[in-house]
């Protein structure tokens, strides 16, 4: 058997009904050219992975990665890319959306050294969004234009794509610096790598899904701010933390808001000051563990350990707030210079905290 000269990246979730059509439409759209179809399942629970396992055994090309405890596009294609030696590789989604007629003509322009990522454009000419609606065209248009913010100047008509071929090589010198937060591994390859990379793109006509559904949820946008996020600053400050600190905003109003209802309700200011510090922290643990760390939600049990474990890193944040905050205003600064670095070393504790012991791995 001749090298394989291309590796196509297949990131799965629940596509089971996909996988031997997908595999039909690659065979009928290479014919000679030695390729290999890797599939990176996140452990899906309709069976995609068994399915592709079962084919793997009369089809030599293809390959699963079956992933356990672990989610997300980004890291799958991340995966994918990194256990392939072809040298050149492919990502495309396994719901049979992307046109795989256009593999050809991408591979030729890498062989002829005419560019160094070839994207499958739906906004090129000749592209199309098939039979999007309104809204999520608009919403698309406007990621879009958010993401020439991290483009360093590339003119590229759609950075949303999920759908390229690059050199391996390539995609290895940038691996260091990727993010691999959301779902968009196009735009975080491009923004991360140190080369002036030559993009081409090739139209095509985006498809109606026919088996399976679609994984797009309302904080599929979240995901993507975060990466927009990293990009921008998170060489001088994580990401995770700005995030944690907005959370941390929010539960200051719950507190005060719940304080004030109940001390209008004739409630003791103790008790009162008790349940809005619970309730706060308790929405604190939610919308941080519902987009700070979505991708290491808890489930079942743990989702009570995880609210036990907050709730006693943030009791002793407190004690390091106050303790602070005390400690200066006894040297003679004022109480809003005080109560601020209180604040702050309060937030960077519990930040630090949680990160090791509540979300941990």
């Amino acid at each position: 058997m001749s090298s394989i000269e291309l590796s196509i990246i297949v990131p799965t979730f629940k596509e089971v009904d996909n996988v031997q059509p997908l595999l039909d439409a690659l065979d009928a759209a290479l014919p000679g050219i030695t390729f290999e179809t890797i599939f990176v399942d996140d452990d899906s629970p309709d069976g995609t992975a068994a399915r592709v396992k079962q084919l793997a055994q009369s089809r030599p090309n293809v390959r699963c990665l079956h992933r356990i405890g672990r989610r997300g596009l980004s890291s799958a294609a991340v995966e994918g890319i990194l256990s392939s030696s072809a040298p050149f590789v492919a990502v495309i989604d396994g719901d049979m959306q992307h046109d795989e007629r256009i593999l050809p003509q991408m591979l030729d322009l890498l062989r002829r050294d005419q560019a160094d990522v070839v994207v499958g454009s739906r906004y090129a000419d000749g592209g199309s969004l098939g039979d999007w609606t309104k809204s999520r065209a608009v919403m698309s248009d406007i990621a879009g234009r958010l993401s020439r913010t991290i483009l360093k100047g590339r003119d590229l008509k759609d950075p949303m794509s999920g759908y390229f071929m690059t050199r391996r090589p390539l995609f290895d010198q940038a691996v260091p610096h990727l993010s691999i937060e959301g779902f968009k591994i196009l735009l975080d390859f491009i923004a991360s790598s140190d080369a002036r990379l030559r993009v081409a793109e090739c139209p095509y006509q985006f498809r109606n899904r026919i088996h399976g559904e679609s994984k797009l949820d309302s904080l599929v946008l979240w995901e993507y701010g975060i990466l927009l996020l990293d990009k921008l600053v998170g060489h001088i400050v994580p990401p995770r933390f700005i995030l944690f600190a907005f959370v941390g905003a929010s539960g200051v109003a719950v507190h005060f808001a719940l304080l004030s209802a109940m001390l209008s309700a004739g409630v003791a200011f103790l008790t009162a000051q008790s349940l809005a510090t619970l309730a706060a922290m308790t929405t604190n643990y939610l919308l941080n563990d519902s987009l700070t760390y979505r991708d290491k939600r808890h489930r079942g049990l743990q989702w009570f350990k995880g609210l036990a474990s907050f709730y006693l890193v943030c009791g002793l944040g407190a004690l390091a707030n106050v303790g602070i905050a005390s400690a200066l205003f006894r040297d003679d600064y004022t109480w809003w210079i005080s109560a601020g670095a209180g604040v702050i070393v309060g937030t960077i504790f519990n930040y630090a905290l949680t990160s090791l012991f509540t979300w941990r791995k």
